[in-house]
Protein backbone atom coordinates (compact mmCIF):
# COMPACT_ATOMS: atom_id res chain seq x y z
CA UNK A 1 0.00 0.00 0.00
CA UNK A 2 2.97 2.45 0.90
CA UNK A 3 4.86 1.59 -2.12
CA UNK A 4 1.60 2.03 -4.39
CA UNK A 5 1.22 5.61 -2.61
CA UNK A 6 4.46 6.50 -3.73
CA UNK A 7 4.29 5.36 -7.07
CA UNK A 8 1.41 7.70 -7.24
CA UNK A 9 3.63 10.76 -5.65
CA UNK A 10 6.08 10.60 -7.77
CA UNK A 11 4.08 10.00 -10.84
CA UNK A 12 1.91 13.35 -10.00
CA UNK A 13 5.44 15.18 -9.40
CA UNK A 14 6.21 14.20 -13.18
CA UNK A 15 5.09 16.46 -16.08
CA UNK A 16 4.73 17.35 -19.68
CA UNK A 17 6.45 21.38 -19.92
CA UNK A 18 6.04 22.02 -23.49
CA UNK A 19 5.29 20.44 -26.93
CA UNK A 20 6.52 21.12 -30.41
CA UNK A 21 5.31 20.26 -34.13
CA UNK A 22 7.54 20.93 -36.55
CA UNK A 23 8.53 20.00 -40.47
CA UNK A 24 11.53 17.66 -40.66
CA UNK A 25 13.11 18.60 -43.77
CA UNK A 26 13.73 21.71 -42.72
CA UNK A 27 13.05 22.46 -39.04
CA UNK A 28 10.07 25.66 -39.76
CA UNK A 29 8.14 25.05 -36.68
CA UNK A 30 4.50 24.66 -37.20
CA UNK A 31 2.77 25.14 -33.93
CA UNK A 32 4.16 24.81 -30.32
CA UNK A 33 3.70 25.84 -26.59
CA UNK A 34 3.04 29.47 -25.55
CA UNK A 35 3.42 28.91 -21.92
CA UNK A 36 7.34 28.30 -22.08
CA UNK A 37 8.69 28.69 -18.46
CA UNK A 38 11.56 31.25 -18.49
CA UNK A 39 14.15 29.34 -15.80
CA UNK A 40 17.61 28.20 -16.85
CA UNK A 41 17.07 24.95 -16.91
CA UNK A 42 14.29 25.34 -19.76
CA UNK A 43 16.27 27.97 -21.56
CA UNK A 44 18.71 25.27 -21.92
CA UNK A 45 16.16 23.07 -23.12
CA UNK A 46 14.85 25.52 -25.98
CA UNK A 47 17.96 25.46 -27.55
CA UNK A 48 18.39 21.81 -27.43
CA UNK A 49 14.77 21.98 -29.21
CA UNK A 50 16.52 23.83 -31.88
CA UNK A 51 19.68 21.91 -32.66
CA UNK A 52 17.47 18.91 -32.53
CA UNK A 53 14.81 20.28 -34.85
CA UNK A 54 18.13 20.65 -37.25
CA UNK A 55 18.84 17.46 -37.40
CA UNK A 56 15.71 15.22 -37.72
CA UNK A 57 15.83 14.16 -41.39
CA UNK A 58 19.29 12.68 -40.29
CA UNK A 59 17.43 11.03 -36.51
CA UNK A 60 15.09 7.93 -36.34
CA UNK A 61 11.41 8.26 -36.59
CA UNK A 62 11.20 7.77 -32.68
CA UNK A 63 14.37 9.73 -30.31
CA UNK A 64 14.84 10.49 -26.67
CA UNK A 65 17.38 13.09 -25.39
CA UNK A 66 17.56 12.79 -21.74
CA UNK A 67 19.41 16.31 -20.45
CA UNK A 68 19.72 15.55 -16.83
CA UNK A 69 16.35 16.52 -15.38
CA UNK A 70 14.76 17.34 -18.23
CA UNK A 71 13.66 14.68 -21.38
CA UNK A 72 13.05 15.47 -24.97
CA UNK A 73 10.98 12.97 -26.62
CA UNK A 74 9.83 12.81 -30.77
CA UNK A 75 8.40 11.08 -32.94
CA UNK A 76 8.45 11.93 -36.74
CA UNK A 77 6.24 10.57 -39.18
CA UNK A 78 4.64 12.38 -43.13
CA UNK A 79 7.51 15.06 -42.90
CA UNK A 80 6.59 16.32 -39.72
CA UNK A 81 8.11 15.82 -36.48
CA UNK A 82 6.13 16.27 -32.63
CA UNK A 83 8.29 16.92 -30.10
CA UNK A 84 7.46 17.20 -26.32
CA UNK A 85 9.79 17.94 -22.92
CA UNK A 86 8.90 16.75 -19.59
CA UNK A 87 10.34 15.65 -16.37
CA UNK A 88 12.98 12.87 -16.15
CA UNK A 89 10.53 10.99 -14.21
CA UNK A 90 7.41 11.03 -16.42
CA UNK A 91 6.66 8.02 -17.90
CA UNK A 92 8.07 6.87 -21.45
CA UNK A 93 4.69 5.29 -22.46
CA UNK A 94 2.40 8.06 -21.20
CA UNK A 95 5.18 10.25 -23.13
CA UNK A 96 4.85 8.55 -26.72
CA UNK A 97 1.51 8.44 -26.39
CA UNK A 98 0.80 12.10 -25.68
CA UNK A 99 2.93 12.20 -28.71
CA UNK A 100 1.41 10.02 -30.70
CA UNK A 101 -2.50 11.72 -29.99
CA UNK A 102 -0.67 14.77 -31.13
CA UNK A 103 0.60 13.32 -34.63
CA UNK A 104 -3.33 11.61 -35.36
CA UNK A 105 -5.01 15.39 -34.12
CA UNK A 106 -2.43 17.13 -36.56
CA UNK A 107 -2.46 14.67 -39.33
CA UNK A 108 -6.14 14.88 -39.50
CA UNK A 109 -7.08 18.64 -38.96
CA UNK A 110 -4.24 19.62 -41.25
CA UNK A 111 -4.05 18.78 -44.97
CA UNK A 112 -0.34 17.82 -45.78
CA UNK A 113 0.01 19.68 -48.67
CA UNK A 114 0.01 22.59 -46.45
CA UNK A 115 2.56 21.88 -43.87
CA UNK A 116 4.66 20.89 -46.87
CA UNK A 117 4.11 24.22 -48.44
CA UNK A 118 4.38 26.25 -45.53
CA UNK A 119 6.39 29.74 -46.10
CA UNK A 120 6.00 31.26 -42.13
CA UNK A 121 6.92 29.74 -39.03
CA UNK A 122 4.22 28.90 -36.52
CA UNK A 123 1.48 29.20 -39.19
CA UNK A 124 -0.65 26.50 -37.46
CA UNK A 125 -0.44 28.09 -33.82
CA UNK A 126 -4.13 27.36 -33.30
CA UNK A 127 -3.25 24.48 -32.86
CA UNK A 128 -1.25 24.55 -29.48
CA UNK A 129 -5.60 24.87 -27.89
CA UNK A 130 -4.88 21.10 -28.63
CA UNK A 131 -1.59 20.58 -27.34
CA UNK A 132 -2.89 22.41 -24.01
CA UNK A 133 -5.87 20.20 -23.30
CA UNK A 134 -4.09 17.20 -24.08
CA UNK A 135 -1.21 18.10 -22.01
CA UNK A 136 -3.31 18.63 -18.69
CA UNK A 137 -5.30 15.64 -19.76
CA UNK A 138 -1.94 14.08 -19.71
CA UNK A 139 -0.30 15.91 -16.52
CA UNK A 140 -3.51 14.78 -14.42
CA UNK A 141 -3.10 10.91 -13.72
CA UNK A 142 -6.38 10.42 -12.35
CA UNK A 143 -7.91 11.17 -15.65
CA UNK A 144 -5.96 9.30 -17.46
CA UNK A 145 -6.28 6.01 -15.74
CA UNK A 146 -9.73 5.36 -16.84
CA UNK A 147 -9.51 7.13 -20.42
CA UNK A 148 -6.61 4.96 -22.25
CA UNK A 149 -5.24 1.53 -22.28
CA UNK A 150 -1.48 1.91 -22.87
CA UNK A 151 -1.05 -1.62 -23.57
CA UNK A 152 -0.58 -0.99 -26.97
CA UNK A 153 2.16 1.45 -26.74
CA UNK A 154 4.42 -0.40 -23.99
CA UNK A 155 4.30 -3.43 -26.43
CA UNK A 156 5.55 -1.19 -29.35
CA UNK A 157 7.84 0.46 -27.09
CA UNK A 158 9.08 -2.62 -26.50
CA UNK A 159 9.51 -4.44 -29.44
CA UNK A 160 10.96 -0.80 -30.98
CA UNK A 161 12.62 1.20 -28.19
CA UNK A 162 13.07 4.85 -29.00
CA UNK A 163 16.63 5.83 -29.97
CA UNK A 164 18.23 7.09 -27.09
CA UNK A 165 20.37 10.47 -28.84
CA UNK A 166 23.30 11.55 -26.48
CA UNK A 167 24.25 15.44 -26.00
CA UNK A 168 27.72 15.11 -27.28
CA UNK A 169 25.87 13.73 -31.11
CA UNK A 170 24.27 17.33 -31.31
CA UNK A 171 27.51 19.23 -31.23
CA UNK A 172 26.84 22.87 -29.35
CA UNK A 173 24.56 25.54 -29.82
CA UNK A 174 26.44 27.19 -32.31
CA UNK A 175 27.32 24.42 -34.51
CA UNK A 176 26.83 20.89 -35.39
CA UNK A 177 29.90 17.92 -34.97
CA UNK A 178 29.39 15.22 -37.56
CA UNK A 179 28.02 12.43 -35.47
CA UNK A 180 26.67 9.33 -37.04
CA UNK A 181 23.54 8.36 -35.74
CA UNK A 182 24.64 4.78 -34.62
CA UNK A 183 22.71 1.73 -34.19
CA UNK A 184 19.35 1.98 -33.76
CA UNK A 185 17.48 -0.94 -32.21
CA UNK A 186 14.99 -2.75 -34.61
CA UNK A 187 16.71 -1.54 -37.20
CA UNK A 188 20.09 -2.03 -37.51
CA UNK A 189 23.01 0.43 -38.26
CA UNK A 190 22.10 4.19 -39.39
CA UNK A 191 24.46 6.07 -41.73
CA UNK A 192 23.70 9.67 -42.72
CA UNK A 193 25.35 9.82 -45.50
CA UNK A 194 23.64 6.86 -47.58
CA UNK A 195 20.10 7.15 -46.16
CA UNK A 196 19.76 11.20 -46.28
CA UNK A 197 16.78 11.77 -47.11
CA UNK A 198 15.70 13.60 -50.24
CA UNK A 199 12.80 16.09 -50.92
CA UNK A 200 9.54 15.01 -51.36
CA UNK A 201 8.43 13.38 -54.54
CA UNK A 202 5.91 15.48 -57.16
CA UNK A 203 3.43 14.41 -59.37
CA UNK A 204 6.14 14.58 -62.32
CA UNK A 205 8.71 12.41 -60.67
CA UNK A 206 5.76 9.35 -60.00
CA UNK A 207 5.46 9.86 -63.86
CA UNK A 208 8.63 9.70 -64.72
CA UNK A 209 9.43 6.30 -62.30
CA UNK A 210 6.27 4.48 -63.61
CA UNK A 211 7.50 5.42 -67.04
CA UNK A 212 11.13 4.29 -66.24
CA UNK A 213 9.33 0.69 -64.81
CA UNK A 214 7.43 0.58 -68.04
CA UNK A 215 10.34 1.29 -70.48
CA UNK A 216 12.61 -1.47 -68.44
CA UNK A 217 9.52 -4.24 -68.95
CA UNK A 218 9.42 -3.57 -72.95
CA UNK A 219 13.40 -3.27 -72.81
CA UNK A 220 13.11 -6.98 -70.82
CA UNK A 221 10.02 -8.27 -72.91
CA UNK A 222 12.19 -7.37 -76.26
CA UNK A 223 15.42 -9.18 -74.97
CA UNK A 224 13.58 -12.53 -74.08
CA UNK A 225 11.92 -12.31 -77.36
CA UNK A 226 15.52 -11.64 -78.57
CA UNK A 227 16.74 -14.67 -77.08
CA UNK A 228 13.98 -16.75 -78.60
CA UNK A 229 14.72 -15.75 -82.25
CA UNK A 230 18.30 -16.67 -81.69
CA UNK A 231 17.37 -20.12 -80.58
CA UNK A 232 15.31 -20.43 -83.54
CA UNK A 233 17.90 -19.05 -86.11
CA UNK A 234 21.54 -19.40 -85.54
CA UNK A 235 22.08 -16.15 -87.63
CA UNK A 236 20.76 -14.14 -85.62
CA UNK A 237 23.16 -11.27 -83.76
CA UNK A 238 23.44 -12.00 -79.89
CA UNK A 239 24.43 -8.46 -79.40
CA UNK A 240 20.58 -7.27 -79.69
CA UNK A 241 20.07 -9.77 -76.47
CA UNK A 242 22.44 -7.70 -74.40
CA UNK A 243 21.39 -4.41 -75.51
CA UNK A 244 17.61 -5.00 -74.55
CA UNK A 245 19.05 -6.77 -71.38
CA UNK A 246 21.77 -3.37 -70.53
CA UNK A 247 18.46 -1.19 -71.47
CA UNK A 248 16.68 -2.54 -69.29
CA UNK A 249 19.26 -2.50 -66.28
CA UNK A 250 19.79 1.28 -67.28
CA UNK A 251 15.74 1.99 -66.59
CA UNK A 252 15.62 0.07 -62.94
CA UNK A 253 18.63 2.16 -62.05
CA UNK A 254 17.22 5.69 -62.82
CA UNK A 255 14.21 4.25 -61.08
CA UNK A 256 16.69 3.25 -58.17
CA UNK A 257 18.57 6.97 -58.20
CA UNK A 258 14.98 8.24 -58.19
CA UNK A 259 14.42 6.72 -54.60
CA UNK A 260 17.59 6.61 -53.15
CA UNK A 261 20.44 8.98 -52.04
CA UNK A 262 24.27 7.75 -53.44
CA UNK A 263 27.24 9.56 -53.51
CA UNK A 264 27.76 10.96 -57.56
CA UNK A 265 23.63 10.94 -57.88
CA UNK A 266 23.76 13.55 -60.72
CA UNK A 267 26.51 12.05 -62.48
CA UNK A 268 25.26 8.17 -62.34
CA UNK A 269 22.11 9.57 -63.58
CA UNK A 270 23.81 10.97 -66.51
CA UNK A 271 25.53 8.38 -67.27
CA UNK A 272 22.80 6.20 -67.62
CA UNK A 273 20.73 8.34 -69.62
CA UNK A 274 23.87 8.19 -72.09
CA UNK A 275 23.18 4.14 -71.82
CA UNK A 276 19.86 4.29 -72.67
CA UNK A 277 20.85 6.35 -76.04
CA UNK A 278 23.49 4.25 -76.76
CA UNK A 279 21.28 1.29 -76.68
CA UNK A 280 18.72 2.49 -78.44
CA UNK A 281 21.35 4.17 -81.41
CA UNK A 282 22.12 0.17 -81.57
CA UNK A 283 18.56 -1.02 -81.62
CA UNK A 284 18.10 1.22 -84.76
CA UNK A 285 16.92 -1.49 -87.17
CA UNK A 286 14.48 -3.52 -84.84
CA UNK A 287 12.49 -0.37 -83.30
CA UNK A 288 10.45 2.24 -85.84
CA UNK A 289 11.13 6.23 -85.21
CA UNK A 290 8.34 6.63 -82.58
CA UNK A 291 9.54 3.84 -79.98
CA UNK A 292 13.05 5.41 -80.12
CA UNK A 293 11.80 9.00 -79.42
CA UNK A 294 9.40 7.77 -76.34
CA UNK A 295 12.35 5.14 -74.87
CA UNK A 296 14.88 8.12 -75.30
CA UNK A 297 12.23 10.87 -74.07
CA UNK A 298 11.56 9.03 -71.10
CA UNK A 299 15.36 8.35 -70.28
CA UNK A 300 16.00 11.90 -70.58
CA UNK A 301 12.89 13.55 -68.45
CA UNK A 302 13.59 10.76 -65.71
CA UNK A 303 16.89 12.45 -65.58
CA UNK A 304 15.76 15.76 -65.27
CA UNK A 305 13.67 14.58 -62.05
CA UNK A 306 16.55 12.61 -60.28
CA UNK A 307 18.28 16.38 -60.88
CA UNK A 308 15.77 18.10 -59.14
CA UNK A 309 15.01 15.84 -56.68
CA UNK A 310 17.79 16.98 -54.18
CA UNK A 311 19.02 15.87 -50.79
CA UNK A 312 17.10 17.71 -48.27
CA UNK A 313 19.52 20.94 -47.36
CA UNK A 314 20.40 22.77 -44.02
CA UNK A 315 18.16 23.35 -41.92
CA UNK A 316 17.40 27.30 -41.42
CA UNK A 317 17.87 28.64 -37.68
CA UNK A 318 14.44 29.02 -37.14
CA UNK A 319 13.96 30.42 -33.29
CA UNK A 320 12.29 26.91 -31.69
Amino acid sequence: MLGAKLSLTLLAMSMILSASVVRVRDGLPLSASTDYDQSAGMQECRKYFKMLSKKLSQLPDRCTLKTGQYNINFISSLGVSYMMLCTENYPNVLAFCFLDELQKEFITTYNMMKTNTAIRPYCFIEFDNFIQRTKQRYNNTRSLSTKMNLADMQTEIKLRPPYQISVSELGSANGFSHVPVGEYKGTGKISAAPHQRLEPVTLPGIVSFVLSLLCGALNLIRGFHAIESLLQNEGEDFSYVIAFFLGTAACLYQCYLFVYYTGWRNAKSFLTFGLICLCNMYLYELRNLWQLFFHVTVGAFSTLQIRLRQPQGKSPDYNV
